[in-house]
C-alpha cells in the first residue's frame, strides 16, 4: 500500500533556475492496484517515482509504505520495500555479473548481508524456473555475462528482478521507451504477467498512452507536478486515446497532439 499525502519538490529554490516538480500531490494506492501514468514532458512524472525510491527528498509532505513514514529513510534503506525498472536497459543490471549473481543480488534486495555460499543449488534450481517464464531461454544461460544480452532481455531480466521478492510497490519509470517495437511489446506482456501474477502493486510511468490504456486497474494524468486527471477501473475501460487528448486539452487549454502529450 502506498499513501503519498502534499508532497512538494522543488529544484533550485531562490535561483533563477527554479522549478517547481511537485505542487502537494497526493495519491493512495491499494494492495494490487496497477496505476499508469501519463503527462506531458516536464510534468513530475519521473520526479514522483524518484520521491517514493528516496532517490530525492521531498520539501514538504509525507509518503508512507505499508503503513510505515519512509520520509527520512535513504534510498538504500527503501529498497526493501520497492522494486524498480528505469528506461534504460543498462540501469537495472550489472553487466558484469553473471545472470545468476544478479538474481542473487536481487533476492537480498534489502536484506542485511553476511559470510556464507553465495549460490546454492536450491537457490540456481528457483532461478531456472523463474526464468522460464520469460520464455527467453535465459533459463541456460545462468552463467552469462548479462552485459552479453539485448536490451529487451536484460530488461526482461530487470523486470524479473524487480518483482523477485514481492517488493511493497514496483516502480515501472518508462521501462520500454528504449526499446525496439517488437522488444518493447515482448516486455509490455511481460510486464502484465509478471504484475498480474504476482498481484503487485504498481506505479508504472509511460509515454505510450496506448500501453497506459492497456495495463493497470487505474490511470492518472501528470501535469505541472500535480495529478490533473483520473481514472478508476471502470471509467478507464471506456476511455480511448483520443478521449485522453481531449481530457489534456480541456486541462491545457489548447489542442494536443500526441506526440505532444508523450513526448
Amino acid at each position: 500500500m502506498l499513501n503519498i499525502d502534499r508532497i512538494e519538490k522543488t529544484f533550485f529554490a531562490g535561483t533563477v533556475n527554479e522549478r517547481r516538480a511537485l505542487t502537494g500531490l497526493s495519491l493512495r494506492m491499494q494492495e494490487g492496484d496497477f496505476v499508469t501514468v501519463i503527462g506531458s514532458n516536464g510534468a513530475g512524472k519521473s520526479t514522483l517515482l524518484n520521491a517514493i525510491s528516496g532517490r530525492y527528498t521531498v520539501d514538504r509532505g509525507s509518503i508512507e509504505i505499508d503503513g510505515t513514514r519512509v520520509n527520512r529513510l535513504r534510498e538504500f534503506q527503501r529498497a526493501k520495500y520497492i522494486g524498480r525498472v528505469f528506461q534504460d536497459p543498462m540501469a537495472g543490471t550489472a553487466p558484469s555479473l553473471t545472470i545468476e549473481q544478479n538474481l542473487a543480488l536481487a533476492l537480498r534486495r534489502g536484506k542485511p548481508r553476511g559470510l556464507g555460499l553465495a549460490l546454492t543449488k536450491p537457490q540456481r534450481e528457483r532461478f531456472r524456473e523463474e526464468l522460464k517464464s520469460l520464455e527467453l531461454g535465459l533459463e541456460n544461460r545462468l552463467t552469462a555475462k548479462v552485459g552479453l544480452l539485448s536490451g529487451g532481455q536484460r530488461q526482461a531480466l530487470s523486470l524479473l528482478m524487480a518483482g523477485f521478492t514481492h517488493p511493497s510497490i514496483l516502480l515501472l519509470d518508462e521501462h520500454t521507451a528504449a526499446l525496439d517495437p517488437q522488444r518493447a511489446a515482448l516486455v509490455t506482456e511481460l510486464t502484465d504477467r509478471i504484475v498480474s501474477q504476482g498481484g503487485l502493486t504498481t506505479l508504472m510511468v509511460t509515454h505510450n498512452m496506448e500501453q497506459a490504456l492497456r495495463l493497470g486497474n487505474r490511470l492518472i494524468m501528470m501535469h505541472e507536478g500535480n495529478i490533473v486527471f483520473e481514472a478508476s477501473a471502470e471509467e478507464k475501460r471506456k476511455l480511448t486515446v483520443a478521449g485522453l487528448l481531449e481530457e489534456f486539452a480541456k486541462i491545457k487549454g489548447a489542442q494536443l497532439d500526441d506526440r505532444a502529450l508523450l513526448a
